[in-house]
């Protein structure tokens, strides 16, 4: 069996499920491209294959710095957060209370000490270092705009040249990694979808009787693609469709 590692490739495979070339799927090219691009959308939107956790740099330009934003790739479907701009878990300031603490209790941690204390106390600084001097920043991710909007006073917080990472997820592109035209659900939805385009076609033509005695039923071509289309989108949306929160920080 082919595996599809291209888009031409996965068309082909659709077609062929559906009887071509022994039967004759009668679905214009253009229509094909869009069943394809609506296949993709649905895939890469749902399906938790589809997409991956990444850590993404930026380099900040002067631009940044004027416009409050920075630019993200199209392919960034969600973005968590920035990672804190400022190192603030440890210290080398003698006066720090993280430097104290260490200082004082390190030596019974090794010994006859317990670290539950111990991990209550950082427990505590965090929760300090979060109300009273935070490096969180709040942002808004417009997807469409391909913009990240960082809201903090970009003149104090940072200089041309710093670097920005951002905790992001993002699509797996199917041109550089042509396995995802392999996937499982993939195929199935994208030949439901070309299904249906197929008996929306033949539908104009329901009843008319060609020579031979042969009649269209584009209408039950159409209704049992759209059975499987509904099948197949709450099985992704009920199996593989990651937590509406799962990107919280």
């Amino acid at each position: 069996m082919a595996k599809p590692n291209s888009r031409t490739t996965l068309v082909d495979y659709c077609l062929r499920s559906l009887g071509a070339p022994v039967i004759e799927i009668n679905v214009d090219e253009d229509q094909i491209d869009d069943r394809i691009d609506e296949a993709l959308q649905f895939y890469q939107t749902y399906h938790a294959d589809a997409i991956e956790k990444v850590y993404l740099t930026h380099v900040v330009t002067a631009d940044d710095i004027t416009n409050g934003y920075i630019p993200i790739n199209d392919l960034v479907t969600d973005v968590v957060r920035i990672l804190p701009l400022r190192e603030t878990v440890s210290s080398t300031d003698m006066f720090d209370i993280r430097y104290q603490m260490h200082l004082n209790d390190i030596y019974s941690l090794g010994f006859m000490g317990s670290l539950t204390e111990y991990v209550m106390a950082q427990q505590w600084l965090s929760l300090l270092d979060l109300v009273i001097d935070s490096d969180e920043k709040h942002v808004n991710f417009e997807r469409h705009m391909d913009r990240l909007t960082i809201h903090m006073d970009w003149s104090e917080e940072v200089e041309v040249g710093d670097n920005i990472l951002v905790e992001c997820y993002r699509i797996i592109d199917p041109d550089t990694y042509t396995d995802v035209y392999n996937d499982y659900f993939l195929k199935r939805y994208a030949t439901a979808l070309l299904k249906r385009q197929w008996g929306t076609n033949l539908i104009k033509f329901e009843g008319m009787v060609m020579p031979g005695g042969v009649t269209f039923n584009g209408r039950q071509i159409f209704d049992d693609a759209n059975e499987e289309i509904t099948k197949l989108e709450e099985e992704a949306r009920l199996n593989w469709e990651q937590p509406v929160d799962f990107m919280t920080g």
